[in-house]
């Protein structure tokens, strides 16, 4: 295709580009096109094209035509200033669009405001190709703007020496390389001949292309490489030099950054939210010990009568998410090998608290030493029962700390029992320098719906006591002493949420279907009894995942047959004949038991866990198939095994599940299995022909398929169940299921987020399970999506080349259902 022809990103004024009152533009230097200025503040695409970049501070846009020209678009002029303020960009880089697609979404009247003009060159940025305006005056979004012909290939460079030279500066200019210097380097170099490149953050760029330069990102203060190579290559290099270094009439400090900053990078989401309030820093000393002791005898009683009285406390704690972790603190209470510690210590003639101290903080040093960052998260509840053992000890336990309402507790780490002395009705949100998304204290604040960011860094550990706080935990990101516009904005958020949400809760109960009729299922993940009240009040149609390994943990010996069968029976109930589906026991990688003794296995996420440790261990596999069969009704009750990569252990299980069968003598119940390695989805077509149902674990299935640890916080940025590789493996599961008729549903974290819905469904999946707080969100975005159309999503997400790509186009589905 030689010739492109563009319409009109916006209604406006067009004018000739030498009108544009800025000389970097009219006099072509940066390129040939033309400019509008617009009455709107959605700038749209204004031909089919791929998103070369996004500008970091969202101003301006690239795009790559169907004839190889670069076309760059500056929303205004001078705004690289206003740092990204004003400006929302909803495409991202290496995206594929169509004419008309949304691409900047910017405040008219805030850039107006601050900014030279909005006048908005359209231009094309690299050679040969020319430009033949078919527009001036009153222009309308979509109308004929100007047509980009191909003149022939680009004058070749001239063949060049091996004479180098080389410069490196220091960037000056308070905005660093955006558009404007950049087009200035790019004229200054017209004169040589010679090859020039810059080099910086890792990469190079021909300093002969503006867009190649602004790919850089270069801001103030970097340092740049300056290579040329040819017979001026040292000239070249002067005059390129010597015009950074002037500052080309922008040099400066840089403006102050805007407030809403990422958080350090490792911060992790740990409870997802959004909550507005003011920071209250909260930490609390070890408590004082004296090392010597008043006698073995004396000591060794205090330290019994202590552990004594945290075990009934812990005892105490009847449901929930505390009772659950209070079964994992009275395992460390009653530690055989930590009391023996301790007692040795005693003997030795230390005091019971510093015996305790010792003994806990010897076995944290154990922990942490093996640089496993799941079994370090969990050293946190051994901090807890250290300070709560002390504390009985001692008599000193501090009191729980009075919140102001709003409040964003700000701490080094916060332990699990701080947290249940916490009022969460004056808790807006938690902010931790440490810890990590999946520790004890991180499923207490997600069960009570309080934001909290992990991991952020000691840098959170300085703000001032009071100091107004913005916090999305959904990103990961803090708003640190925001202005006035900023919070009211945010304050109006956390409203518009609160009001929705009810508009929400009030409808969940009916049956989600699309807007076109179709019937969608929404299951609810749960990981104990209770939560099936909550799930089944929040418009729960059925468990799609019951975890039924909170059995199995935190205990010194496995369930009987009796026990089990008898908690099944009550979340039956409780699901009050809803659809049950319960995946047999998960333990190993992450979740070792101490009466299953497993060797250490360097990467236990490749290990023996899953169906393996339950093939392996068949009388555990058949007592649970009996337990499950006596506890269920067989018209609600549905069996998984997790962790399958093949129709071989599909088969070793369900030749357990047979010898439970005849030995119970009752109804058979479907069997299906879990599609969470890429080798299982693969082969979905074969384990459907051995399976009654599949059901995708979207989190294991998306850190296998992307080769990152999902408890490492260093690779928690990567894993993303909207990579296009994830997706692919999904389809290729949905494609498997049907080829024998088989239902398929999902039971992993990407169903709970109400922006993957319209591409999960589009895929072709039956099912989709969340947690229970998700789903009225959730059956709210789907009864807004046609089929039809969630489909096509699907089919382009398929093709796109990275997760960011996929969620601008899931963002913008989702957009035009509203």
């Amino acid at each position: 295709m030689n010739v492109v022809r563009l319409t009109a990103p916006f209604a406006g004024w067009a004018m000739p580009i030498d009108e544009v009152p800025d000389p970097v533009f009219a006099e072509r230097m940066m390129g040939d096109g033309i400019a509008i200025d617009p009455i709107e503040g959605v700038l749209r695409a204004p031909a089919d094209a791929t998103v070369i970049m996004v500008a970091p501070t969202r101003h301006a846009v690239t795009l790559k035509l169907a004839n190889g020209a670069e076309l760059l678009i500056h929303i205004g002029l001078e705004t690289v200033a206003l740092a990204g303020e004003g400006f929302a960009a909803l495409v991202a880089d290496g995206q594929a669009v169509k004419a008309g697609d949304p691409l900047i979404r910017f405040e008219m009247d805030e850039v107006a405001e601050r900014a030279k003009s909005l006048v908005t060159p359209i231009l094309i940025a690299n050679e040969g190709y020319a430009v033949t305006a078919l527009a001036a005056g009153t222009v309308a979004a979509g109308a004929p703007l100007f047509e980009v012909s191909a003149v022939g290939a680009t004058q070749a460079a001239a063949p060049t020496s091996e004479d180098s030279a080389s410069c490196e500066v220091v960037i000056p200019m308070a905005n660093g390389v955006h558009a404007r210097p950049a087009a200035r380097i790019a004229a200054a170099l017209k004169p040589f001949g010679a090859e020039v490149s810059f080099a910086a953050h890792g990469r190079t760029a021909n300093a002969r292309s503006t867009v190649a330069m602004l790919g850089l990102g270069l801001r103030h203060g970097d340092s740049l490489l300056i290579l040329a190579r040819g017979e001026d290559a040292r000239a070249a290099v002067t005059t390129v030099a010597a015009l950074i270094e002037s500052g080309m009439g922008e040099a400066g400090e840089p403006p102050a950054p805007v407030a809403a900053v990422p958080a350090p990078r490792g911060a992790t989401t740990a409870a997802p939210g959004f909550a507005v309030g003011t920071a209250f820093p909260f930490a609390i000393a070890d408590i004082v010990v004296a090392e010597v002791g008043h006698g073995a005898s004396a000591e060794r009683t205090a330290l019994e009568e202590a552990l004594a009285a945290v075990r009934a406390g812990l005892a105490e704690a009847k449901d929930g998410k505390g009772a659950e972790i209070a079964l994992a603190h009275q395992a460390i209470a009653e530690d055989p090998d930590l009391i023996a510690k301790a007692q040795e210590l005693i003997a030795q003639g230390k005091s019971a608290g510093f015996a305790w101290r010792a003994a806990t903080r010897a076995q944290i040093a154990a922990i942490e030493a093996t640089g496993d960052r799941l079994l370090i998260e969990r050293a946190a509840d051994l901090k807890d029962i250290e300070r709560q053992v002390i504390a009985a000890i001692t008599g000193t336990a501090a009191a729980a700390p009075t919140l102001p309402e709003g409040a964003v507790l700000i701490a080094d780490e916060l332990l699990p029992s701080q947290f249940l002395a916490l009022d969460p009705a004056r808790l807006a949100a938690i902010v931790t320098a440490r810890g990590g998304p999946t520790s004890h204290v991180a499923i207490l604040a997600a069960s009570a719906g309080v934001p909290m960011i992990v991991a952020a860094g000691d840098a959170v550990l300085g703000i001032q006591p009071d100091t107004a706080m913005i916090v999305d935990a959904d990103a990961a990101s803090l708003v640190v002493a925001p202005d006035e516009a900023a919070l009211a904005e945010a304050r109006q958020r956390v409203e518009k949420g609160r009001a929705l949400h009810a508009v929400h809760v009030a409808a969940a109960s009916e049956l989600c279907r699309t807007a076109d009729g179709s019937r969608i299922e929404i299951f609810a993940n749960l990981a104990m009894p209770e939560e099936a009240d909550r799930a089944v009040a929040s418009g729960a149609e059925g468990c799609g995942l019951l975890r039924t390994e909170f059995l199995f943990l935190d205990r010194a010996e496995p369930p009987s047959e009796d026990e089990q069968a008898g908690i099944y029976a009550d979340i039956a109930r409780r699901l009050d004949g809803r659809p049950l589906i319960l995946r047999t026991l998960d333990i190993g990688g992450d979740k070792p038991v101490s009466y299953l003794p497993m060797p250490a296995e360097e990467n236990p996420a490749l290990g023996q866990r899953g169906v393996r440790l339950s093939l392996a261990r068949p009388d555990l596999l058949k007592t649970q198939f009996r337990a499950i069969l006596r506890g269920v009704p067989a018209a609600q009750c549905r069996i998984m095994l997790p962790m399958v990569v093949d129709a071989t252990e599909c088969a070793r299980a369900r030749a357990v599940y047979d010898e439970a069968l005849a030995e119970t003598g009752l109804t058979a119940v479907p069997l299906g299995v879990m599609i969470e390695t890429p080798a299982a989805a693969m082969l979905a077509d074969t384990l459907a022909a051995n399976a009654d149902f599949l059901s995708i674990g979207t989190n294991d299935l998306t850190q296998y398929a992307l080769a990152a640890d999902r408890g490492n916080a260093a690779t928690a940025a990567m894993i993303d169940g909207l990579h296009p590789a994830v997706l692919r493996l999904i389809a290729a599961a949905v494609d498997g299921a049907r080829k024998h008729k088989r239902w398929i549903g999902t039971c992993g974290g990407m169903a709970s987020e109400p922006l993957a819905a319209a591409i999960l469904i589009g895929l072709g999946l039956d099912e989709l399970s969340a947690t229970p707080a998700a789903i009225p969100a959730l059956k709210a975005v789907i009864r807004r999506l046609d089929i039809g159309e969630c489909r096509t999503l699907a089919t382009r997400a398929l093709a796109a080349s990275s997760a960011a790509e996929v969620r601008a186009l899931a963002a913008q589905a989702i957009r035009e259902a509203a």
